[in-house]
């Protein structure tokens, strides 16, 4: 029986939603205005963190964990300057505004990414989780909100000035859009696209080796696929190709779409790629970029994903890398 090409299989963490984002929503004040007390709102402070129940962070429920959203009321009669519309959800509307921890809360050690502990702040029983560590142990519709909503901050945090002018911006379409107090110039949420790419040698039709590297700064023993942002007038394939050229020193062929993911870190989107190269191509880690750069055995990704090769730490669960190399590990040659 011949093996088919490998695909994703599973949904990327931040890919999850079950909010109706549809435009037409948060063009219409009325209905929002009229929904603001029934509303819910989504607090996320200057370090991309939001509150959830902390006993569901020990013991998480089926389903994931929920954030722990507030009552709309309690920041006023009509939504604040800083909110932001995320969506709507079983007739809910939900809502961005800034906030922060209590000044008393206390740091406490969670399972982060990377299998990493993570110190979070705790008070009132809650902890204030952030997204790329705890992402994946959200539900479906808390990521797909978290995931919008540290967009929108992180967008709106660093486009507090007019690109044209310098002039101050304000905030408009209830956070989807800004327009520069001095020369009117309107801006609208941008998202710079990225690929992802696994590469796997050419024996059979999923390989039998995959290409790992790692960055200087990352903890010892971690690697993951190659990625890279697409630069202007390039075209998705292109960009993996050179990407993939000059980060490893390695030629591909056969790259073929996988699925994508946004990664809000500050604005991105992940487009996952597969491709092809020559079994045992030699590899040339790009000076000061990549530490080191490998071709790694089908059955030592299977046994990292088991935790039973500690030379080998593989992406956290909440980005699209893992996604791909678990649908990689499990495919046959």
């Amino acid at each position: 029986m011949t093996s088919a090409p490998f695909q994703l299989g599973a949904l990327p963490a931040l890919s999850r939603s079950t909010v109706d984002r549809n435009e037409t929503l948060r063009t219409d004040p009325e209905r929002l205005l009229s929904r603001w007390p029934d509303a819910r709102v989504v607090v996320v402070d200057r370090y991309g963190r939001s509150p959830v129940p902390l006993a569901a962070v020990h013991e998480l429920p089926p389903g994931g964990i929920p954030l722990a959203t507030r009552k709309a009321l309690s920041f006023g009669e009509e939504p604040p300057e800083t909110a932001a519309f995320l969506g709507q959800w079983q007739d809910t509307d939900y809502w961005l505004v800034p906030g922060a921890p209590p000044e008393d809360a206390e740091m406490i050690d969670i399972e982060g990414v990377w299998g990493v502990r993570q110190q979070a702040p705790s008070a009132e029983s809650e902890a204030w989780v952030e997204l790329r560590g705890h992402g994946s142990l959200l539900d479906d519709t808390s990521a797909g909100l978290l995931t919008t909503a540290e967009a929108l901050r992180n967008w709106h945090w660093r486009g507090r000035f007019c690109a044209r002018c310098g002039g101050a911006t304000q905030r408009r379409q209830f956070g989807w859009a800004t327009q520069c107090s001095s020369c009117g110039r309107e801006e609208y949420p941008r998202t710079d696209p990225a690929v992802i790419c696994l590469v796997h040698d050419d024996v059979g039709v999923n390989g039998q080796h995959v290409l790992l590297a790692r960055q200087p700064i990352w903890p010892p023993k971690r690697y993951s696929v190659l990625a890279g942002f697409v630069e202007a007038g390039e075209s998705l394939e292109g960009c993996v190709e050179r990407e993939i050229r000059e980060e490893a020193g390695v030629e591909v062929r056969d790259i073929r779409y996988l699925g994508s993911q946004p990664w809000p870190f500050p604005r991105s989107i992940m487009l996952g790629f597969a491709a092809r190269a020559d079994a045992g191509a030699a590899l040339s880690p790009a000076d000061g970029e990549i530490e080191d750069a490998r071709w790694v055995p089908r059955e030592a990704v299977r046994a990292a994903f088991r935790g039973e090769n500690e030379q080998l730490l593989l992406p956290g669960n909440s980005s699209i890398a893992h996604v791909m190399l678990r649908a990689w590990a499990r495919a046959e040659a």
